[in-house]
């Protein structure tokens, strides 16, 4: 399968679960997608377990989802992080709108709660925040990947194969 033509968007901030962004990061582009890394600044970010420094190629003020054909949202504690950005919580909801794919990983699960996206969703996250899905009205379910509608979920790093089949499927 090729991506040739699809764009996508991956957020990534301080402290990202390291294989929950460079996975996607490089597999998207092995299948010829290009993809866009954007951090709350310009300045590169580094993730919990040493990779890095990671250049960002923009940063997310001023980015509409009407460039992108999907959205990636890494792990890590960097999502705490991510939620607090208005203009990251706009590009959520932009994306779940245009039904474009949202996909979410382990903590992640944290920026589309905070974008008010989820109640009513099926999901899953990593089980150290199934209470947040929960209370934020998620369908939370214990499966290594969910998908509902646009949007792609799953638990943790173990879970990225089926993760990225499916968020390659959507794309």
């Amino acid at each position: 399968m090729t991506l040739k033509g699809k764009k996508v968007l991956v957020l990534a901030a301080d402290m990202f679960e390291d294989m929950e962004l460079l996975y996607p990061l490089y597999r998207l582009r092995e299948d010829d997608a290009t993809v866009t890394v954007a951090g709350l600044d310009d300045q590169p970010v580094s993730g919990k377990k040493g990779h890095g420094p990671l250049p960002v190629d923009t940063t997310v003020d001023g980015l509409s989802a009407d460039d992108f054909d999907g959205l990636v949202i890494p792990g890590g504690f960097a999502p705490d992080k991510l939620r607090r950005s208005d203009a990251v919580l706009d590009l959520v909801r932009d994306f779940d709108t245009a039904g474009k794919p949202v996909a979410f990983i382990c903590h992640a699960g944290w920026v589309p709660i905070s974008a008010k996206i989820l109640k009513g969703r099926r999901a899953t996250s990593v089980g150290a925040i199934r209470d947040d899905m929960v209370n934020a009205g998620v369908d939370w379910v214990d499966e290594a990947t969910v998908v509902d509608g646009n949007l792609i979920s799953a638990r943790t790093p173990d879970d990225l194969g089926p993760w990225m089949k499916a968020v390659i499927a959507a794309l």
